[in-house]
C-alpha cells in the first residue's frame, strides 16, 4: 500500500483540522480503503468556549461528508465531556444517542456527527483513522480470522469481536481496549468491519493505518492468495441492448418505479460471475455490514427477477413480524446481478447510487475469492444483516431522502446534443432527474458534462452503424430508454428552388428525416420498454405550417418529419409510447442561425437582425432553453395523455397562426 503523504502539501494545512482533513482526504482517495462515504477520521483539540473557558472539543467525521472530498466544514465538534458521560451509561438507545450527539455539538450548523462518536472520543489518542480495508476484511471474513489477524499484528493491535456499530460497539471497545492495549498499540480492528489507527499526529495515524494495511496485503501476497485469476479479456460481438432493456423492466417493476441498470463486461466480472462456486460465495453476505444497504444481502443470479423476489421475502419472512412496517419498496429489487454472459450489473434509483454500488461490489468480489481461498469467505449471520439493514438509524435515514427527482432512474437520448437547443435540452433533463446520452458530430459532447449521470458520444446519425453502436453502449451504461429527443438537423443557405442542386436536397433529406426514421425504429424495442412508458419529443419547425421562401429542402424534411411523427404516434400508442412534436422559430442561440443564415433570413422580411429575432405575435426572444424546458415537460407526467400534438414555440407566428 503506498503511502501518500506529502511534507510539502501538509505544510499548507496549519491547524489541528486542517491537517486532519488533508490525511483524511489522502484516505479517501484510496478505494481499497474506503468507498462512498465509509470509514471515519477524528481529531481531538482544545479550544476556548464563549465564556473563554478552555474545552477538550471532539471533531469527527460528519455525516454525509466522504473522505475524499472532505473539508473542514466536513467535521462535527462535539463536547468531549458529555461524550464520556455517555460511554459510562450502561444503555443508550439510538435515537437518544444521535439527540445527544447533536444536543452537544459547539455548531449548530455543523453536519451530524458520525454513530461512532462515542468510539472515537474513548480512545486515548488525538488522532484516530478508521477504514474498511480491503486485505484487513478479507482475513477477518474467514474461518479462524482472529488468529490470523492476531497472527498479523501480535500486540500491536486490539481485536475486537463483532458488535453492531453505535453504543454498544463503543462499551465492547471501550472494555476491550483496557483489556488489550499495552505499550506497543497503535491500533484496532474490528472484525467484519474494518480497521483503525492511533496517533499523536494526524502524520502519525495515517502512516501507522499504511503500514498496518500493508501487512495484512503482505500476508495475503505470503498465503498465495493475491493474484485472483481473470478471464483473458473478451469483446462480445452481440447485441445486448434488447436483453438489458427487458432486464431493467423487470427490475424495475419489482422496485415499483424506474431504475438506472449499469453493466460491466470486464474480464474481472465475467470470471466471477463464471465461477464454479459463484452460487454460494455470491449469496453468504456482503464483506462488512456497511456495504448491506446498498448491495443488499441476496445478489441475484442470472436473469430470473421473480426467482430473486421469492428468495429475498424468504429472507425477509424469516425475521421478526415488526419488521413488515419498515420495508421499503425497493427492497424488493435486487441492487446486484450476476451473469455469465453479462458479467456484473449494479442497480439504483440514480446513475450515482448504480455506480457506487458498482465499486462496492467490484472490491467485495475481490475479498471473497481471496478469503475463498485463504479459507473460505465467512460473512455475518442472516440475523446480524438482517439487523443492519432495517437498523433504526438506517431507515430514518431512507425516509429523509425526499421525494425523488421528476425522472430519476429514467434515460433519455438527446441528438445533436453538443449546442442550442439539444445542448438546453440535456441541461433540462439532468436539472429533472434523468440520465441523458448526447450524440452529436462535435467531439466536444464527450466531455460537455463531468458527471455519472450524462454520456457523450460522438456519432453521426446518418451513420446506421454508428447510431447502433451508440445505441449499445447507451443501453450497457444506464439500461434502457425512456425518452428520445430528436433536434440534430441542418438548416443550408438560402437558396431558390430553381438553384438547389440534388445533392444538396438528398443531405438535407438524408441528415433531417432518414436519420431519423432509422433512430426512431431502432429506439422503438427499447421505447416500449420504458417502466412508466416510452415519449418522443420532435423537434420540427415553424416552416413545416408555414414555409417561407428560399428553404425548400429544410422545409419539406421537416414536414416529412412533422408526417412520420404523426404516423408512429398512431402506430405506437399501444405500446404506452408519446410522441409529440414542437415547432420553435427563430432560435437564434443554436448552431443552425449562423450569421449569414441570420442576416439572409432577416433581409428577405426586409428587418434588421434585431427586429427579426422579436418579428412574433409577443414581441419576445425565443431560445433554445425556451424550447428545451417544454421538450423535458412533454416527456413528464404533464403531458401523460397527450401524443400527436405540435406546440408552436415561437412567440406567436401570424402565418402559423
Amino acid at each position: 500500500m503506498k503511502n501518500l503523504w506529502n511534507d510539502a502539501e501538509a505544510a499548507h494545512y496549519q491547524t489541528d483540522l486542517a491537517l486532519r482533513a488533508y490525511s483524511s482526504r489522502l484516505l479517501g482517495c484510496d478505494k481499497s480503503l474506503v468507498l462512498h462515504g465509509g470509514g471515519n477520521t477524528s481529531v481531538k483539540i482544545r479550544e476556548p468556549n464563549l465564556f473563554g473557558e478552555e474545552e477538550d472539543i471532539l471533531y469527527v467525521k460528519g455525516s454525509g461528508w466522504d473522505l475524499e472530498t472532505i473539508e473542514e466544514a466536513g467535521f462535527s465538534p462535539v463536547r468531549m465531556n458529555h461524550l464520556l458521560r455517555l460511554a459510562g451509561l450502561e444503555v443508550l438507545s439510538d435515537p437518544q444517542m444521535v439527540n445527544e450527539l447533536m444536543a452537544h455539538m459547539t455548531k449548530s450548523s455543523a453536519p451530524a456527527p458520525s454513530i461512532e462518536t462515542i468510539l472515537h472520543a474513548c480512545l486515548p489518542f488525538k488522532y484516530v483513522d478508521h477504514t474498511h480495508a480491503d486485505a484487513v476484511v478479507t482475513v477477518t471474513n474467514t474461518p479462524g480470522g482472529e488468529v490470523r489477524i492476531r497472527e498479523i499484528y501480535g500486540d500491536t493491535v486490539v481485536v475486537i469481536p463483532y458488535v453492531m456499530p453505535g453504543f454498544d460497539l463503543a462499551r465492547v471497545c471501550v472494555g476491550e481496549f483496557a483489556k488489550q492495549a499495552g505499550a506497543d498499540t497503535i491500533g484496532m480492528v474490528l472484525m467484519n468491519h474494518g480497521i483503525f489507527s492511533f496517533g499523536a499526529t494526524a502524520r502519525e495515524a495515517y502512516e501507522r493505518m499504511i503500514m498496518l494495511v500493508s501487512h495484512a496485503e503482505d500476508y495475503l501476497k505470503q498465503k498465495n492468495v493475491w493474484q485472483i485469476p481473470c478471464l483473458p479479456e473478451e469483446v462480445s460481438r452481440k447485441s445486448l441492448r434488447l436483453e438489458l432493456a427487458v432486464l431493467r423492466k423487470e427490475v424495475s417493476t419489482a422496485a415499483g418505479f424506474p431504475v438506472i441498470l449499469t453493466t460491466y463486461m470486464d474480464d474481472a466480472s465475467l470470471a466471477f460471475s463464471r465461477r464454479d462456486d459463484v452460487v454460494v460465495i455470491s449469496q453468504q453476505g456482503p464483506a462488512t455490514p456497511d456495504h448491506i444497504i446498498r448491495t443488499k444481502r441476496i445478489p441475484m443470479l442470472g436473469r430470473d427477477v421473480q426467482a430473486y423476489t421469492q428468495a429475498y421475502q424468504q429472507y425477509f419472512e424469516q425475521h421478526a413480524l415488526h419488521a413488515r412496517e419498515k420495508k421499503t419498496m425497493l427492497d424488493a429489487a435486487p441492487r446486484v446481478i450476476l451473469d455469465p454472459e453479462l458479467g456484473l450489473c449494479t442497480v439504483g434509483r440514480n446513475a450515482k447510487d448504480a455506480v457506487i454500488v458498482a465499486e462496492i461490489y467490484q472490491h467485495t468480489m475481490e475479498i471473497i475469492q481471496r478469503a475463498t481461498a485463504l479459507g473460505g469467505f465467512l460473512a455475518l449471520s442472516t440475523d446480524e444483516l438482517f439487523a443492519v439493514e432495517y437498523w433504526d438509524l438506517e431507515q430514518a435515514k431512507l425516509k429523509k431522502g425526499g421525494k425523488p427527482p421528476l425522472f430519476s432512474g429514467q434515460i433519455a437520448l438527446v441528438t445533436g446534443a453538443a449546442s442550442g437547443i439539444g445542448k438546453a435540452c440535456t441541461e433540462a433533463l439532468l436539472a429533472r432527474g434523468a440520465a441523458v446520452v448526447g450524440l452529436d458530430l462535435d467531439p466536444a459532447i464527450a466531455s460537455l458534462f463531468k458527471r455519472g449521470d450524462y454520456l457523450g458520444l460522438c456519432c453521426d446519425v446518418s451513420d446506421e452503424n454508428a447510431m447502433v453502436d451508440a445505441l449499445e453502449v447507451c443501453v450497457k451504461t444506464y439500461g434502457g430508454l425512456d425518452m428520445l429527443i430528436l433536434n440534430a438537423g441542418i438548416f443550408p443557405a438560402s437558396q431558390p428552388i430553381k438553384s438547389l442542386a440534388t445533392d444538396e436536397w438528398r443531405k438535407v433529406m438524408n441528415i433531417n428525416l432518414d436519420a431519423n426514421l432509422a433512430l426512431l425504429r431502432e429506439c422503438h424495442p427499447l421505447l416500449r420498454l420504458a417502466p412508466e412508458g416510452g415519449s418522443v419529443v420532435v423537434i420540427g419547425s415553424k416552416n413545416v405550417p408555414a414555409p417561407g421562401p428560399g428553404a425548400a429542402a429544410y422545409s419539406a424534411s421537416k414536414a416529412a418529419l412533422n408526417q412520420l411523427a404523426r404516423v408512429a404516434a398512431l402506430e405506437w400508442g399501444a405500446d404506452n409510447i408519446r410522441i409529440n412534436i414542437l415547432h420553435p422559430n427563430a432560435v437564434f442561440d443554436t448552431s443552425i442561425w449562423t450569421e449569414d443564415v441570420r442576416q439572409s433570413r432577416a433581409a428577405q422580411y426586409g428587418l434588421s437582425v434585431e427586429q427579426y429575432k422579436k418579428n412574433n405575435v409577443l414581441k419576445t426572444e425565443v431560445t433554445s432553453r425556451d424550447v428545451a424546458e417544454l421538450a423535458a415537460e412533454m416527456c413528464g407526467p404533464l403531458f401523460a395523455k397527450t401524443t400527436a400534438a405540435q406546440v408552436p414555440v415561437d412567440g406567436g407566428n401570424e402565418r402559423v397562426i
